[in-house]
């Protein structure tokens, strides 16, 4: 176990104030950390993806739990700090400078491997469909343990009939477990956010047969897009949803929201048949 100067000590020392543009706010808890590197489970020499390790207060934990990590930070102003980290843990710690939203993680990776950040608040919707999206299923990723603001969080294990169930919580759940792991005040952070974070967990599930993800990514984007409208309206742009929702009996004056996720793979599953028949 190394033997490491406390985080305020290493940010006050590299003069690393939270950037506001780049959203920002370190953790410094360390109990609080060693939890969210436990959410999981096991990461003893597993490979794991952190984005925005900022100082390295989350980098720290899962070096602590057995993991090694791979950081990607846009920063600059933190590599020196994240570099005497790796001087701490050789061989533990890789750190790639850029833009994670320009990286591709799986060729980065190149293993199987979890993703455990404290996301920017700035690009962590952005990030997460990408981890949902595209057709092959399972992912190279094991599981996913991501902070949110807490809005957001719960709009990703939403269930239906209710106002936070969307687009994310279809993404998050059609083939996939997705459940909230911990809630965290805003004072535990630096500076503290305005808003309430939460934590969650996703762990890929099995795949529906006869599904198209595109499909079902533009079905969510189209009924969500206008949430508040009936299907038949909200869905009037999609080629065959109308007489999709009349195979399956779902009625055009329904709203997105009322819905569940079983109901959204049933459509989407209509659409790819009919799309392929074409």
């Amino acid at each position: 176990m190394a033997d490491l100067p406390p985080l305020r000590e290493v940010i006050a020392r590299h003069d690393l104030r939270a950037s506001k543009a780049l959203g920002q706010n370190f953790l410094l808890d360390e109990q609080l950390l060693d939890r969210i590197a436990a959410i999981p489970g096991d990461l003893g020499d597993s490979a794991v993806l952190e984005i925005g390790p900022g100082p390295g207060g989350l980098t720290r934990a899962l070096l602590r739990a057995g993991a090694r990590v791979t950081a990607i930070e846009m920063d600059r102003r933190c590599l020196p700090a994240l570099a005497e980290l790796g001087e701490a843990y050789p061989g533990r710690l890789r750190v790639i400078e850029g833009d994670a939203l320009a990286i591709d993680h799986d060729a980065l990776m190149g293993e199987p491997y979890a993703v455990v950040a404290n996301l920017p608040y700035n690009v962590g919707t952005a990030l997460f469909t990408r981890w949902l999206g595209g057709q092959e299923w399972p992912p190279r990723w094991t599981s996913l343990t991501l902070m949110f603001q807490q809005e957001v969080a719960q709009r990703i294990v939403a269930a239906p009939d209710s106002s936070a169930y969307g687009r994310l919580a279809v993404l998050a759940q059609w083939r996939g477990q997705a459940k909230l792991a911990m809630k965290v005040h805003r004072s535990a952070f630096t500076p503290p956010p305005k808003v309430m974070s939460a934590i969650v967990h996703v762990e890929p599930g099995a795949m529906p047969e006869g599904v198209s993800a595109l499909a079902l990514e533009r079905l969510t984007a189209a009924a969500f897009g206008q949430r508040r409208k009936m299907l038949r309206q909200s869905l009037k742009g999609v080629p065959g949803a109308a007489e999709a929702l009349d195979t399956l009996g779902i009625e055009p004056t329904r709203r997105a929201e009322t819905l569940s996720v079983a109901d959204f793979v049933a459509i989407a599953r209509e659409l790819s048949a009919g799309s392929s028949a074409r």
